[in-house]
């Protein structure tokens, strides 16, 4: 292992600084395991902001057929906890061909806690709270039985699967363009 300043070891260095004096991105490439850690293979608990910058960059480059998106709300967030997400309506149910925008939060527990998801374009769903647009996670199991290794993509696909379940698939939806 390539050993880093003072003589300790890049991985010792990489745990235990934060992340605005690792300088980000660098430090995150200089460690390469840290991005498949976080299922196990190496048997390492990958930290928060390393993690967070491996969602950031699968979401960058684009995820599954397109009908799912997310990214940052601030590039210059240090901490990485504000996200959009968007998803698009999937075919044969009332959802089909309506975009809606999601908001994310990564609360410094994150990924061992799920981050609070909250629709900023209004929708109809089970799981969704009608006053407020926040996805109750005693309603959408997702977020209820949440595990370290679930991520912003995996709710927002589960969303759009929750939205063409039978139960949300036919309910009647509130005008297109408005917003809780």
């Amino acid at each position: 292992m390539t050993l880093g300043s003072g003589g300790s070891s890049v991985v010792e260095e990489l745990w235990t600084q934060p992340l605005a004096v690792m300088q980000g991105k660098a430090a995150y490439d200089r460690w390469p395991q840290a991005r498949t850690a976080g299922k196990g293979s190496f048997g390492v608990i990958v930290p928060r902001n390393f993690r967070l910058l491996e969602e950031l960059e699968r979401g960058e480059k684009g995820i599954g057929d397109g009908t799912v998106s997310y990214g940052m709300d601030d590039g210059d967030d240090i901490y990485m906890r504000s996200w959009t997400g968007t998803i698009i309506g999937p075919h044969n149910s009332v959802h089909e061909g309506r975009i809606y925008q999601l908001k994310l939060f990564c609360d410094k527990d994150y990924p061992e806690k799920p981050p609070s998801v909250r629709f900023h374009s209004r929708v109809n769903m089970t799981c969704v709270n009608h006053e407020t647009g926040v996805v109750e996670p005693k309603k959408f199991a997702l977020l209820s039985n949440w595990q370290r290794e679930y991520t912003m993509e995996d709710i927002l696909v589960q969303l759009k699967k929750e939205m063409a379940s039978p139960h949300n698939r036919k309910l009647v939806q509130p005008p297109e363009g408005t917003y809780f």
